[in-house]
């Protein structure tokens, strides 16, 4: 499409301006146009991630976001329908606008290749914002005391004092802060310790205490609370919410799977029920997603109903490009947090990644989690910006019960008591604050994460 990019080639380089241009790639927003004019099914292969102002030319833009509208409420857009919505006094390099909509299309190709041109736009815009993002060099202290002070006022205004969302974990909000924007937080522990179990119990308090507010266009800003996305690669939906139904109801899953239950904890389970079917919370329970698609379906969420936190269970589930799967699991896992990491900066949004620990656990007398032993790559370690160790003494103890009567089984009671209801979610690694040790309630007969109780009260519900 040389002849039809020549129309919008900038000026001879005598009276170009002396820097260099922001890259970009007029051909391939030309081929891309043209492709979804000859056949509006282009669109569909990009629409999940491409948006107009990723376009670098103006009148691409009124181009793609025009045909955008119209293909989707059923309209066919074509170079006919196409220039009752644009200013026909548009001059492009000599062109009217209804030659140029025609000359896009005459020059199109197949739309095989429109995923190919999507991506390379997508991915030039992205080069550009990190250019005059970053590109600036040093920056006025003002302008960063502006920002922290602006952060500082958030929190003091939000409830609980917290400048991220809360966990409705007490004392670990205390020391984070909440869960802040673009931060990867990596929750890890061995099977059985109850990871699963806390992402759930975050993500419906986040959802539960949700509040927005409408603006003038429409648009709702989110006040408390947020809109949660979770990506549930192992558990299918309907177990996930039998969980939330069990934790909020009190009735264990496995009562509730096998029909153990009477009429009163059925009325229990229906209000329940009724209280969560309004929740901003939305699951994807696709199985052996890549991380580009997992990233693709974290942004339609976002453009379509909004997104405040995105959960994932789990890493080992994803999976990376071809490529970095042959190069090895370690390389691949590198991609895979790498990417979540700028999804977590992308979306603005915290992303909370579960993950497995090696074995090496098992064989310490202090069964204790250690950064070390995160699974397959020290890049889950570099590229977290926290990193959570779920661990519960009374899941080891209570597979060493000596033999009953004896004055062993004694002092094992004792310990059992001590540690009974008990977890431990440690921070290993924050960035923005200190590590150390939070002490939580945990009922593992409805996986409900709580509050300690505290000076010998009963403990506090999420």
């Amino acid at each position: 499409m040389a002849s039809l990019d020549s129309a919008l080639r900038k000026p001879p380089a005598e009276t170009a301006p002396p820097y260099r241009a922001a890259p970009h790639n007029i051909e391939a927003e030309q081929a891309l146009l043209g492709a979804i004019l000859v056949n509006n099914e282009a669109l569909y292969r990009v629409s999940d991630f491409l948006e107009p102002q990723h376009f670098f030319e103006p009148i691409h833009r009124q181009i793609y976001d025009i045909s955008r509208s119209l293909i989707r409420t059923g309209k066919l857009a074509s170079p006919v329908t196409l220039k009752t919505f644009l200013p026909a006094e548009i001059d492009i390099a000599g062109l009217t606008l209804t030659q140029y909509l025609a000359r896009l299309a005459a020059e199109a190709t197949t739309i095989i290749n429109a995923v190919d041109y999507g991506r390379t736009i997508y991915d030039l815009a992205i080069r550009r914002e990190l250019i005059g993002r970053y590109g600036g060099g040093f920056q006025k202290f003002e302008t960063a005391l502006t920002t922290a002070v602006d952060m500082a006022a958030r929190a003091y205004q939000r409830e609980g004092k917290l400048s991220g969302l809360a966990t409705g974990l007490r004392d670990l909000d205390t020391k984070m802060g909440g869960l802040q924007p673009s931060d990867l937080i990596i929750v890890a522990g061995r099977p059985g310790m109850g990871k699963t179990a806390l992402a759930t119990n975050i993500a419906y308090n986040v959802a539960r205490t949700w509040r927005g507010e409408v603006r003038a266009d429409g648009h709702i800003d989110t006040v408390n609370g947020g809109i949660v996305g979770f990506f549930s690669l192992e558990m299918s939906a309907e177990q996930l919410a039998t969980r939330i139904i069990a934790e909020q109801s009190g009735i264990p899953s496995s009562t509730i799977r096998r029909g153990g239950i009477n009429e009163r904890d059925f009325e229990k389970i229906k209000d329940v029920a009724i209280e969560l079917q309004h929740l901003p919370f939305f699951i994807d329970e696709t199985g052996g997603l890549t991380v580009a698609q997992l990233a693709a379906r974290a942004r339609r969420l976002k453009r379509q109903k909004g997104l405040d936190l995105l959960v994932i269970d789990y890493i080992q589930l994803l999976q990376g490009s071809t490529r970095r799967a042959m190069e090895g699991r370690v390389q691949e896992v590198t991609e895979i947090t790498t990417s979540l990491k700028a999804l977590a900066k992308e979306l603005n949004v915290p992303v909370v990644a579960l993950s497995q620990l090696s074995r090496q656990v098992e064989n310490r007398d202090d069964k204790r989690p250690q950064l070390s032993d995160l699974r397959e790559s020290g890049s889950i370690e570099q590229d977290a910006d926290v990193v959570l160790f779920v661990f519960r003494e009374e899941y080891y103890l209570s597979n060493k019960e000596p033999r009953p009567g004896t004055d062993d089984h004694t002092r094992w009671q004792v310990e059992m008591a001590d540690v009974h209801g008990k977890a431990e979610i440690i921070i290993g690694k924050q960035r923005h604050g200190p590590t150390g040790t939070v002490n939580v309630q945990f009922d593992a007969a409805v996986t409900r994460f709580d509050n300690l109780a505290q000076d010998d009260q009963m403990p506090e519900r999420v």
